[in-house]
């Protein structure tokens, strides 16, 4: 009998997660979600890319890791103190961890670690212009 309880409380954990990463996926994409590759610690010669999602959210840019099944975004980054340091081609094997096409941008913040973000080229254009926009009167450092 407890055993049968077991069993059947864990496919019930399975049915929720199978019901909810396609909900997670469809609502993100459907929100203006583009999809972005992402690597902290780019000094690093292990540090991996990461597949994910990013969504403008006013002055932030949040990024979801696509193998995720949290509701809230896993990292978040200002646009005040997100400054572009480099862009680049993908080097080697790497073409093979980003999106088709992409650009990798290693972005410097004065509150947050260095990170490189890898993005297609319709996902570019729209980042640097959401990075180099801003409200009247408030001065940012220039994206490209």
């Amino acid at each position: 009998m407890e055993i049968t309880l077991v069993v059947l409380g864990l496919l019930l954990v399975l049915a929720v997660v199978v019901v909810w990463y396609p909900l997670r996926w469809v609502r993100m994409r459907r929100g203006g979600g583009v999809s972005v590759a992402l690597r902290w610690r780019p000094d690093n010669q292990r540090a991996g890319w990461h597949l994910g999602i990013g969504k403008y959210e006013g002055d932030s840019f949040a990024w979801y890791r696509v193998w995720s099944l949290r509701t809230g975004p896993d990292r978040v980054f200002k646009r005040t103190s997100l400054e572009i340091a480099e862009r680049r081609d993908p080097i080697g094997t790497e073409s093979y961890a980003v999106p088709a096409g992409s650009t990798v941008l290693r972005c410097e913040s004065d509150t947050q670690e260095a990170i490189e973000i890898a993005m297609g080229p319709g996902a570019l254009t729209g980042f640097l212009s959401w990075l180099e926009s801003a409200p009247p009167g408030r001065r940012l450092p220039r994206a490209s």
